[in-house]
């Protein structure tokens, strides 16, 4: 073998390995990228249903109010929660809030099982069922992101795609976790 062809063979070798890298790293980077994107399609989901939820709030809490005048505190927090809602920047941020929010709405549905008059009107009836479904919404949409941070942080942690992920910027995203208060049922008390 003469040294031309030992220097062809080198080349294509070396060209082969060249392309495989760049092949290799393109497909991973767009894959990437692809799963970043579901995680903020599926964010987007979740912020929409959290939007609807938080649209309802003040009618909710209007509606209550004419039955419930001295239950002030819980009414505020609820409030309160919302406004903490509607301020949150991040995506940490709002699911803090959200969380927030949603213990402040497990206590008044507790203040509002002590109103009889309150749970047939049919004002109040619609709201609650409204309610109801968007916080099936919610964990519906809340599951489908979590299964997108999933797939996605799975991705970037796997070996070599991990090095590619740090040179290019990837970071880990967080999970929609319910609240350690969701875990204790309301009580409800007479």
């Amino acid at each position: 073998m003469t040294t031309k062809n030992k220097v062809i063979i080198a080349l294509v070798i070396l060209t082969v390995l060249i392309f495989s890298l760049y092949s290799f790293a393109k497909n991973t980077y767009n894959s990437l990228v692809i799963l970043d994107e579901g995680v903020k399609s599926a964010w987007a989901q979740v912020e929409t249903q959290l939007q609807r939820r938080y649209d309802l709030i003040p009618n909710l809490v209007e509606t209550v109010k004419g039955y419930a005048a001295h239950e002030r505190e819980v009414l505020i927090k609820v409030t309160e929660a919302r406004s903490r809602v509607g301020s949150a920047g991040t995506v940490d941020e709002k699911i803090e809030a959200n969380n927030q929010l949603s213990s402040a709405l497990a206590r008044l549905l507790v203040v509002i099982e002590r109103y009889p008059d309150l749970k047939a009107n049919q004002n109040f009836i619609r709201l609650q069922d409204e309610l109801a479904g968007t916080e099936n919404r919610i964990s519906v949409e809340r599951r489908r992101y979590n299964e997108s941070v999933q797939a996605y942080n799975v991705k970037l942690r796997s070996f070599p795609e991990n090095m590619l992920a740090g040179m290019f910027g990837f970071q880990k995203k967080n999970f929609f976790e319910a609240p350690q208060a969701a875990a204790e049922a309301p009580k409800v008390k007479f």
